[in-house]
């Protein structure tokens, strides 16, 4: 009962947007996704304890809009987060600078599409069948593609960009299915940092010069 005091004011509405109301949670979930991938873009440490807010408020809101994977997603999220912060907090080496970035291996490359294709499988089964989601491949879908797209991003993979990419792709008009309206257009805004955040891991990646002058 303390904890539904508690979070009660956050799902109270704040505005209406294309006649559905948009609560508290939408809007700070909006501001702290923003700010998290920006920071994620930028390669900075405090992505994750951004990350980790963002999560908790997004598992109010898919819960109410009976997206239960991706509620459950959050938590899976905050767990990868720590697992990230830590991470990038020895793999930027002293002082917690920008965490390394590299390329996929191939090995990593054919671990993660299989976990992927797995995940979505299994999760379309168990939603179909224990919940009363309407989309729940779609769901599944995006919570595979996002839980992969993590642990590439834990790991400094460029290409955990292209798999945010296509999860993107699929949240967007999900979203706007379930009258998430905010959250839908908070997608296309992550898109586009997706896009931004390629282009800068790309730019970092170790070059001959660079590997050569480390090894001198």
């Amino acid at each position: 009962m303390e904890l539904a005091n508690l979070v009660e004011p956050l799902q109270r509405p704040l505005f209406t947007l294309l006649g559905t109301p948009v609560s508290w949670t939408e809007v700070l979930g909006f501001g702290s996704g923003a700010l998290c991938v920006w920071l994620v873009t930028r390669r900075h440490i405090a992505n994750w304890p951004v990350g980790i807010a963002n999560n908790l408020f997004f598992v109010l809101l898919f819960s109410q809009a009976g997206l239960y994977a991706d509620a459950g997603l959050q938590l899976v999220f905050i767990t990868l987060a720590v697992y990230g912060w830590r991470t990038w907090a020895h793999g930027g080496g002293p002082g917690s600078g920008p965490v390394r970035v590299r390329r996929t291996s191939r090995t990593e490359g054919v671990l993660l599409l299989a976990a992927g294709v797995v995940g979505t499988l299994a999760l379309t089964l168990l939603l179909d069948r224990a919940t009363d989601s309407t989309v729940p491949f779609w769901d599944a879908l995006t919570t595979a593609l996002s839980l992969t797209a993590t642990y590439g991003q834990c790991r400094g993979l460029v290409e955990s960009w292209w798999l945010w990419i296509a999860a993107d792709l699929v949240y967007i008009p999900l979203y706007a299915h379930k009258e998430l309206y905010l959250t839908s257009l908070l997608y296309a805004g992550f898109l586009a940092l997706c896009v931004i955040g390629l282009r800068n891991w790309r730019r970092a990646l170790p070059t001959p010069a660079r590997v050569a002058g480390a090894l001198a």
